[in-house]
């Protein structure tokens, strides 16, 4: 991944993480906790593809895991987010813009319910039964509900900064002016000359040929006198 969407990837995902953890965690809503991580991982992954959202949603999971007050196995969430993330990237829109609102909705409604489902899944692998005592059709309907309504708020703004970080004007003037001058180097390195002394090149020679001539003119006089 290139620098400038680490550090964008890196810095949405802490504020997201910090939001959730701290408000979103603390309202006590029925049933499930709205995911402003897992909208995070969604946006970039929209305008990063398949392959970066697979890293973002590795890295936010993993950083989930470990952040308090996280009470599961750690790598739990990183394995979720990583597959969601990866499948976010697979639809994509070409060149990471909507064109309309129905295909990012549907995208958050599935992921939602697919990231509880797998959850919950690998919670019954590792012995976490959890989601039997709440309820895992409760916890689907309103993961899906939660998320549903605050994705308008967070995705297109997401996606939005995703884009012009991508597009930056001062990274690409930056790059152009590194590019070596290709005819300038062929010059200066080919032929030995340098462009700068080329006016002084053409004028030694002028003073040489004048030199020349006025020698053959001498020698010319110096045979009629003979």
């Amino acid at each position: 991944m290139r620098v400038n969407r680490i550090l964008l990837s890196s810095s949405l995902v802490v504020v997201a993480l910090v939001l959730q953890v701290s408000v979103l965690a603390r309202l006590h809503l029925p049933g499930a906790v709205p995911d402003l991580l897992l909208l995070t991982v969604l946006g970039l992954a929209l305008v990063y593809g398949h392959v970066g959202g697979a890293l973002v949603g590795f890295g936010a999971g993993l950083l989930a895991d470990l952040a308090p007050p996280a009470d599961h196995a750690a790598g739990r969430y990183a394995l979720v987010l990583c597959v969601i993330g990866y499948l976010a990237g697979l639809v994509k829109p070409e060149n990471g813009r909507l064109k309309s609102a129905t295909g990012p909705m549907v995208v958050v409604v599935v992921a939602a319910i697919g990231s509880t489902l797998l959850y919950a899944g690998v919670g019954a692998l590792v012995g976490d039964t959890a989601a039997r005592h709440v309820g895992l059709g409760s916890l689907l309907f309103t993961a899906a509900l939660y998320d549903l309504l605050l994705a308008p708020f967070v995705v297109p703004g997401i996606m939005a900064l995703a884009r012009r970080a991508e597009n930056d004007p001062l990274a690409e003037t930056n790059s152009q002016a590194k590019k070596p001058n290709i005819s300038s180097g062929w010059l200066s390195g080919g032929t030995g000359l340098r462009i700068g002394g080329q006016r002084g090149g053409l004028g030694g020679l002028k003073v040489k040929a004048g030199r020349v001539r006025t020698a053959r003119a001498g020698r010319i006089k110096g045979v009629k006198r003979l």
